[in-house]
């Protein structure tokens, strides 16, 4: 996959956005699931999520967990 600049777009495993939100990755599977980031299937079938919805996604989490922190707030 490509971005739309052209560059490959970076994916990320299970275990590696588990890691960074410091849940399990069951979690991350569930949140797939239930809509709240996308994955996308390898060929072999394991889920993939692109790395720059997961760091917004973190950044939403952290904004929402401290206000103070937030630029717009």
């Amino acid at each position: 996959m490509t971005s739309p600049h052209g560059e490959p777009e970076q994916l990320m495993t299970p275990a590696e956005v588990a890691a960074l939100f410091r849940v399990d990755p069951k979690t991350v599977t569930r949140w797939a699931k239930a809509g709240k980031l996308t994955s996308i299937r390898t060929l072999g079938g394991h889920r993939r999520y692109r790395a720059a919805e997961v760091h917004a996604l973190l950044q939403a989490n952290a904004a929402v967990r401290r206000p103070d922190l937030d630029p717009l707030g």
